[in-house]
């Protein structure tokens, strides 16, 4: 599904792209698919960069967990 949405998207393109070289797509209505994109792409990347840190945050309390086993292990 991911890949047809990606194929689509890249038709979609390539048909803006031959519009913008005939003169028939205004600078304007690009400028606004731009900010768009830019903003969603800020979204996605603040919510990955707090998910991250969710991550690191159970990696290191595991990381401790472990180490208290391996020790009660050599016990």
């Amino acid at each position: 599904m991911v890949e047809f949405l990606k194929n689509a998207m890249n038709w979609i393109l390539e048909k803006e792209q031959e519009i913008a070289k005939e003169g028939a797509l205004k600078p304007e209505e690009v400028e606004k698919q731009i900010q768009a994109i830019e903003e969603k792409r800020e979204e996605l990347r603040a919510k990955f960069e707090e998910e991250d840190r969710e991550f690191a945050h159970i990696l290191s309390k595991l990381s401790i967990i472990k180490a208290y086993a391996l020790k009660s292990e050599s016990k």
